[in-house]
């Protein structure tokens, strides 16, 4: 899970001060940022010592995949690496025509990190979600090193879901899960070996938890496109109270000023579902509640991960795109938890 609980990494003394210059009171706030935020996509933060990192979609100046920004304070942001110097081989043998990966998930696991990361093709659905581990996000540790562990799980044009928006999980049993999705029939997710971060041999079900409903009189759309209806992707889980909380975007991204990605969730008592919104509808038939919207400032804010702290000092990081130039940025929002449910902040 983009994440998370610490642990040994980093204890909660620490990460409280850390946070204590931000106001947690009775609305959430936005998190004004300064230096490297531009140029972010789906943002996944994790912290080890007392550094933030944030791993994002996108190319690095030096052609790098996947751009890490890492920060002290939350605020002041800098670009400090990539993960890999070029895509993997066994990628581009398999999807010849990718030239950049997506969407990076990162988490610790078994004492090492873990990045659950996707390739595919813009509309397409012959995907695949990967995963790479490294024994520290220090660069100046001789232990830096990441490597690529292969293939996890993938879809074909066969398929009805698409194997992209990798989302890791612990359940309050310890039992790991990947959440994933894109388009099609919407989010599904997949039973992992806690060990190797691979794929449960043990349980082997496709469980579905969101998806979008067709509006009547829908325009078929141009062929060989998922249509801009089936828009729910990006999904992240968390646990609070009680209650697992599935975070999705809805409508569409990566389009600039008429970008209209949208924030949603749902909760549910049990990790594989039934997700359902405020209203009681399950999110396998369309539901969701509206988290974070665009504003005059700021549009499709979406590409959501969460970040759970036992202080109860929750945030949510995201990627928007200015509403004048259409730029995307990143930005990050305290959680504010009021009647079961999150409540997160735009910048004006």
């Amino acid at each position: 899970m983009r994440i998370r609980y610490l642990g040994h990494i980093v204890s909660a003394i620490s990460l409280w001060a850390a946070l204590a210059v931000f106001t947690y009171g009775q609305q959430p706030r936005a998190i004004h940022l300064t230096g490297a935020y531009w140029g972010t996509h789906d943002p996944s933060i994790i912290r080890s010592g007392k550094t933030w990192y944030v791993f994002a979609t996108g190319k690095a100046q030096d052609g790098g995949q996947f751009q890490i920004r890492c920060s002290e304070d939350l605020t002041s942001w800098k670009l400090c690496g990539h993960v890999f110097d070029r895509i993997p081989q066994w990628i581009h043998n398999a999807s010849p025509a990718t030239t950049e990966l997506w969407a990076p998930d990162i988490s610790y696991e078994d004492g090492e990190f873990r990045l659950y990361y996707a390739y595919s093709l813009f509309g397409k659905n012959t995907s695949g979600i990967a995963l790479a581990t490294n024994l520290t996000l220090d660069p100046a540790s001789p232990r830096y090193k990441w490597v690529d562990r292969g293939l996890v799980l993938k879809s074909t044009a066969a398929d009805n879901f698409n194997a992209i928006d990798p989302n890791f999980i612990l359940d309050r049993k310890g039992s790991a899960w990947l959440a994933f999705g894109s388009f099609w029939s919407g989010i599904k997710m997949r039973r992992l070996n806690e060990r190797t971060g691979m794929l449960s041999k043990r349980d082997t079900q496709l469980y579905s938890l969101a998806s979008r409903k067709r509006p009547s009189g829908t325009v078929v759309q141009k062929p060989g496109l998922p249509p801009d209806w089936q828009a729910v992707e990006a999904p992240f889980i968390v646990y609070h109270a009680g209650h697992y909380y599935l975070f999705v975007s809805w409508d569409l991204c990566c389009r600039g000023t008429r970008s209209t990605y949208r924030t949603m969730v749902g909760r549910s008592k049990q990790i594989t579902g039934p997700y359902v919104d405020k209203n009681g509808m399950s999110m396998e038939e369309g539901g969701g509640s509206e988290l974070l919207v665009g504003n005059t400032r700021w549009l499709g804010p979406g590409g959501e991960s969460v970040y759970m702290q036992r202080s109860g000092k929750d945030i949510i990081v995201f990627h928007a795109y200015d509403a004048h130039t259409g730029r995307p940025a990143l930005q990050i929002s305290t959680i504010i938890w009021q009647n079961g449910w999150p409540h997160a902040a735009l910048e004006n």
